[in-house]
């Protein structure tokens, strides 16, 4: 390799390096986010509720700034193989972590909107223990994209399911609160439509860990997701 292809190959390291710690300091806004929103709800804490609703606005810029990015790395150095695969996954991850801050935001803004309800027994610890364990899978998975460990990225994927089953549990338990005192029913929806974002932010956190799988191995994980929400076949609320 000359003088000049090194110089090609050290510049485009550089880039990808770049891109990869944008990915690393947005996936650290979206963890902050997650766990705040949760303890938002827990503390009714509607300063801090309003704070993640707000910083919301620099993870979806970090999402644009790293497509830009990717879309420029694509059109001046035509990465081919790996390098290919590397930034296809960035920009999926990235959307992937916007989508979690997302529905961070959105428990934020149901806190606000339960700010003078009257909590429901037990409910909103167990939010929190769903969120927790959501927060931990994230964590991972961006360990094993940070460390290429496909073996870890599917451990994230399998752990997919504790949180569907933890979300089933909530349902259950929604829906009995709600036939023992229709006073529950306003802040029993809330609750589960901020159960279903968590739910869905683990879908999210398991397609970054499937990412990450595609870029170690090159194929996407062939066997189906491990799923436990059974929800739809045990009642209507949605």
């Amino acid at each position: 390799m000359d003088k000049q292809d090194q110089h090609i190959a050290s510049v485009y390291d550089r880039d990808l390096e770049g891109i990869q710690a944008a990915i690393m300091k947005m996936g650290g806004k979206v963890e902050q986010a997650i766990h705040d929103a949760a303890r938002a709800l827990v503390k009714r804490d509607l300063e801090l509720a309003e704070t993640v609703r707000l910083r919301d606005k620099d993870i979806d810029q970090l999402d644009s700034e790293i497509n830009e990015d990717v879309v420029r790395v694509i059109a001046l150095r035509a990465p081919m193989g790996s390098d290919l695969r590397t930034v296809i996954s960035v920009m999926k991850v990235s959307a992937n972590l916007e989508r979690v801050g997302d529905y961070a935001k959105n428990m934020a803004k149901r806190t606000m909107i339960l700010a003078d309800a009257s909590p429901v027994e037990g409910t909103e610890l167990a939010l929190q223990r769903m969120t927790k364990e959501v927060e931990n899978m994230l964590q991972q998975a961006l360990d094993a994209y940070i460390r290429r460990d496909a073996d870890l990225a599917q451990t994230v994927r399998e752990m997919d399911e504790e949180v569907d089953q933890m979300y089933n549990a909530l349902f259950r338990e929604f829906l009995t609160h709600m036939m023992e005192d229709p006073r529950n029913i306003s802040v029993c929806m809330h609750m589960h439509f901020m159960a279903k974002n968590i739910e869905r932010m683990g879908d999210h956190v398991t397609s970054i860990a499937e990412q990450v799988i595609f870029l170690t191995t090159g194929e996407m994980p062939e066997d189906e997701r491990p799923k436990a929400d059974n929800t739809s076949t045990e009642g209507t609320l949605s």
